[in-house]
């Protein structure tokens, strides 16, 4: 840790599972480097194919040489191996898990919300927000949650308010967040905690698959009364949640978007409008 003076230890001793790094413009690329700097040792894990495109090699190494497992985050057997292995790596039972999974088959393709596939729709939904419920009964039937841990899944105010272009990506945001509050009852009883962050428009490789990513991330900029939060202010923030300080925090969207979600209208969107603020009407 010598080579991370800003680190304050809020993750210390800590271990987990964190997935979903692809590249460092991931969220959970910044997570995983500001757990690492606080102190954790953690399992970093994505679908197989990252294998091949991914750069989670190097994040393992900037992390102090963390295991990584690849699995399928919507194949059960998959997921009953990655905390298998994970509690063979960290030593025990784990102290948070890290769900940064999402992709949106028909947006990546072009189809419009009425005129989706099915298909797809469903795939969908389940690497998005049914593969969250799929990992956390993984790591209760393997034993590999300590009580009094914390999971944590990244959202998006899609799963609230209607953004044209990110169609599909809105319902399955609303069932992750659905899962948080279900599972959150459940997992209470042994004292462990289970949130979203609900985060700003990033600039990331999943974002930029979004039709119209560069206007919906200059129109919060614009809203938001602090614009929009990067994926390092996104990362010290999750930090804080699967620390301690965070442990009678569960079954939240907790909304980390520069005070975005709060908002109305701006005056800079006004006056990009053509309208003018600070006369009398």
């Amino acid at each position: 840790m010598a080579d991370t003076p800003a680190g304050h230890g809020l993750l210390a001793g800590k271990v987990g599972v964190i997935s979903g790094a692809l590249d460092p413009n991931s969220i959970a690329w910044a997570l995983a480097e500001a757990a690492h700097r606080e102190g954790a040792r953690f399992v970093l894990t994505n679908a197989p194919v990252a294998s091949r495109f991914g750069q989670l090699d190097e994040l393992a190494e900037k992390t102090g040489g963390s295991p990584i497992v690849y699995a399928d985050a919507t194949n059960d057997d998959d997921l009953d191996a990655l905390f298998a292995e994970a509690k063979e790596h960290l030593g025990g039972p784990l102290d948070f898990v890290v769900h940064s999974i999402g992709m949106g088959l028909n947006v990546r393709k072009g189809k419009p919300y009425e005129g989706l596939k099915y298909e797809w729709y469903l795939k969908t939904l389940d690497i998005s927000a049914v593969s969250l419920h799929r990992m956390v009964r993984a790591a209760l039937d393997g034993d590999a949650m300590k009580d009094g841990g914390s999971v944590l899944a990244m959202s998006f105010i899609g799963a609230q308010r209607i953004f044209s272009e990110y169609s599909e990506m809105g319902d399955a945001k609303a069932l992750l967040e659905s899962i948080v509050r279900s599972l959150g009852y459940r997992l209470g009883r042994r004292g462990i905690r289970i949130n979203a962050v609900s985060q700003s428009p990033t600039r990331t490789t999943a974002g930029g698959g979004i039709g119209g990513f560069d206007t919906l991330f200059d129109f919060a900029e614009k809203v938001a009364p602090l614009g929009n939060a990067d994926a390092a202010s996104c990362a010290d923030y999750c930090v804080t949640l699967l620390s301690d300080y965070a442990r009678m925090v569960t079954m939240q969207t907790l909304y980390h978007d520069g005070g975005f979600s709060a908002m109305g209208i701006s005056d800079a969107l006004v006056e990009q409008m053509g309208g003018t603020v600070g006369e009398d009407s």
